[in-house]
């Protein structure tokens, strides 16, 4: 998250973690606190509370908002709601929302925001003054209605919240003087991400102050962990994370861990989410992705047995709430700091599909004890619950990948479960596989079930979950395997008729495209369209070596197919693949896709501009740069290093005038990465695809590239030296090579 600070904000802001705090911190690292051996996994026999899940809701100036509002959190069936509560509210819309919400039977958790400029004044008495008066007005308003009155905001973020060190601790002690003293449940100290410094610090100063709160607040996120069962790779970096073990759970209990020791037992996230743009700069479906992840955040917190709740942020917003506001539009100030107002309009509003994922999930856990983790922290999770009358598993993969059912339960078990997916929702067929999107799985209380034994690596298959069409099918028979991809499975089961290797109408002359190290031609779909097979023809002693251990061409191919759709990368379609078991030659596998509709590729477009011309196939040569830049650009601002960037492997289609679609193809040497494509790989992609491009179209495409990225460059030596070391190695190859000194000996002998 990147906040913004106010106009008015000073250059520098003091933080609240001073040299004190921070010397607290260190002693209390030093003295094992922040070990936990096991943590990482949570331990079964607690009971998830009823009103386990909460949201934060804000105003709208339109009164009709709030009975919107009221009929959603109905519709949840959601116990607890929060509230930001400030300076300006006290005869608005957020004060007549919450008079209505505190006539409901909700819980709501008031939280007290003070104003950034208040809050970096705190020293001066004046402030002090005007905060204390409010404090006071609140709670003698407010005070016997709510469930408890929540103190400062995201104090660990200086530039949103305004505290200093002791401008914190000034407006705590005002705030808990004046709600303890009226016995009203005090939270607090509202602290942002797991920042255990921070917790041990203040917790520390409070202890000793006997200024303690009732309930400790932290804002548990994991967004930029992309996913919420991962290892946080920015603790150290990615090769610490799995050594240190540190996932959302270990967090939790940490957290809870550290307060405890203090006095303080109970452990609140009161906001936490993933935003679209920051899922869109990887991922395509961003609104199903956030559903997903925010189903596995909720089910592991309620797992890990340390939070008494956990909130999702903002209810209503456009960038991440659970229902869309409709404005596009997103204030200075972080939601995460203050959700201040909604800015939409009620004729614009849409629920998400994250809506619906909370809904199923407050209808499935809370309330009931955790039996355990069955698999966790190894790409697959699976966590059983169980209530008064049902046992429950919860199961999913990490992003991209999917595990056959079959690996895990017994036939006997499948048939006697009932299957709801992270909506709630029932299936027409069985269910197949266990995928990214949640699946529930429930049988009788009374039944006992016990997972296959797995020993080594689960099987994972890559498949992109959220595709709007079709379903995935496995192949296992007659020593084959492979995958389908097929609206129903009898349309898989006629598919593998048509295409499986032993089936398959062989190559000709007439319909092959290219024949070396592979073959690839065309044969008949089912439908009468035309479909794209490629199988593997030669290997030589050392790349068979060097691929032993590496998954084989055709399957290589199904999973850069999956990513690149993932990510939103055009690509030619998978439909099938099949690879012979036990193959010590990898020859015997075979990759089914769709046919590209293109008009020419890259490397035609290319060879003409080296040639001469101004132009191709009505296209301007600068046009032609700018389009082709932007596609790379994307392609690796989600993740993708190609490594076979030839121009042949990119198919383009004219669309309106002189628009130009690019499609991938031959994609099995593909590289995919949880971030954006590093600098260095994405200059050897480069190197590849102007290699028979002229300096000045380098020049042109390249340096559009470079100023088209986020941290803008220039096509400086520095970057232009692998063009030179890529155009001296395909050279010295074309003349040195196996391949050329063949070329020179059948040439010689021809003259003979």
């Amino acid at each position: 998250m990147t906040g913004q600070p106010q106009s008015n904000t000073p250059k520098k802001i003091n933080a609240v973690m001073n040299g004190s705090l921070l010397l607290t911190a260190l002693k209390y690292v030093a003295k094992g606190g922040l070990s936990l051996r096991g943590g990482h996994i949570p331990q079964p026999g607690h009971t998830v509370p009823d009103d386990f899940a909460g949201v934060g809701v804000t105003a709208s100036a339109d009164p009709a908002v709030d009975d919107f509002i009221i009929n959603k959190l109905a519709e949840l069936n959601i116990r607890n709601v929060r509230i930001d509560y400030s300076y300006d509210d006290e005869q608005g819309p957020v004060a007549r929302l919450l008079e209505r919400l505190l006539d409901t039977d909700l819980q709501v958790m008031l939280h007290l925001v003070q104003p950034f400029e208040a809050a970096y004044a705190m020293k001066k008495p004046e402030a002090q003054q005007r905060w204390q008066d409010f404090v006071v007005a609140t709670c003698n308003r407010f005070g016997d209605k709510v469930h408890a009155i929540e103190v400062c905001s995201t104090i660990n973020r200086r530039r949103w919240a305004g505290y200093d060190t002791e401008g914190f601790f000034t407006a705590w002690q005002i705030a808990h003087d004046e709600i303890k003293t009226r016995q009203i449940t005090l939270a607090g100290p509202n602290i942002s991400d797991f920042e255990p410094f921070y917790t041990m610090a203040v917790f520390d100063r409070l202890r000793k102050a006997e200024q303690l709160p009732d309930i400790h607040t932290n804002n548990l996120f994991c967004e930029r962990v992309t996913e919420p069962e991962r290892f946080d790779h920015r603790i150290l970096g990615f090769k610490w994370a799995t050594r240190l073990k540190v996932n959302l759970v270990k967090k939790a209990q940490l957290l809870q861990r550290i307060a405890a020791k203090q006095g303080v037992s109970a452990l609140v996230s009161p906001a936490a989410f993933w935003t679209l743009p920051r899922i869109e700069r990887l991922l395509v479906n961003s609104e199903e992705k956030q559903a997903d992840y925010l189903s596995r955040y909720m089910v592991l917190l309620a797992a890990s047995g340390a939070m008494r709740q956990a909130f999702w942020g903002p209810f209503l917003c456009w960038r991440e709430g659970l229902i869309d506001d409709g404005s596009g539009r997103y204030p200075k100030l972080e939601r995460i700091t203050h959700y201040q107002s909604i800015l939409g309009e009620l004729e614009n509003f849409r629920v998400r599909p994250a809506f619906v994922a909370m809904k199923q999930f407050i209808a499935q856990i809370p309330g009931s004890v955790y039996l355990g983790a069955l698999h966790t922290s190894n790409n697959v999770e699976v966590h059983a619950f169980i209530n008064n009358d049902r046992l429950i598993h919860v199961a999913w993969t990490i992003n991209g990948k999917a595990l056959k059912l079959a690996e895990l339960y017994r036939d006997e078990d499948m048939q006697r479960a009932a299957f709801e997916n992270r909506d709630g929702k029932t299936f027409e067929e069985m269910p197949l596989f266990i995928n990214e999107s949640p699946l529930f799985l429930s049988w009788s209380s009374q039944v006992s079930i016990n997972l296959k034994p797995v020993s080594g690596a689960l099987p994972l298959e890559s498949i992109y979950a959220h595709r709007s069409e079709g379903h995935y099918y496995p192949h296992n028979k007659d020593g084959w395997k492979g995958m389908i991809v097929a609206d129903s499975a009898e349309q898989a089961a006629q598919l593998v008729a048509k295409f499986h290797p032993d089936n398959l109408a062989q190559a000709t002359e007439q319909n092959t495209l290219r024949k070396a190290r592979n073959i690839i031609w065309t044969v008949m779909g089912l439908e009468g369209n035309t479909v794209v097979a490629k199988k593997p023809i030669k290997m030589h002693p050392h790349k068979r070596l060097l691929d032993k251990f590496k998954p084989c061409k055709a399957r290589r191919s199904w999973i850069a197919g999956a990513e690149l759709s993932r990510r939103g990368i055009p690509t030619a379609q998978p439909i099938a693949y099949f690879e012979k078991q036990n193959d010590p030659s990898l020859l015997q596998n075979l990759f089914i896709c769709e046919q590209v509709d293109h008009d020419f590729s890259a490397r035609e477009m290319i060879v003409a501009f080296h040639d001469g011309a101004d132009t191709y196939e009505g296209i301007k040569a600068d046009s032609a740069y700018r389009q082709l830049s932007a596609f790379l650009l994307n392609m690796h601002e989600h993740g993708v290093f190609f490594r076979d960037l030839a121009g042949g492997n990119i198919l383009i289609k004219k669309v309106g005038g002189d628009t130009l679609q690019f499609t991938l193809i031959d994609i099995n040497r593909a590289r995919f990465y949880n971030h954006s494509t590093p600098l260095n790989q994405r200059i050897s992609d480069l190197t590849r695809i102007c290699h028979k491009l002229h300096w000045q179209g380098r020049e042109f495409l390249v340096e559009h590239y470079l100023q088209s990225m986020l941290k803008r460059k220039h096509f400086t030596l520095r970057y232009r030296v692998p063009f030179y070391l890529y155009d001296f190695k395909v050279n010295f190859k074309r003349r040195y090579s196996r391949k050329a000194i063949k070329r020179l000996w059948r040439k010689l002998n021809n003259k003979d």
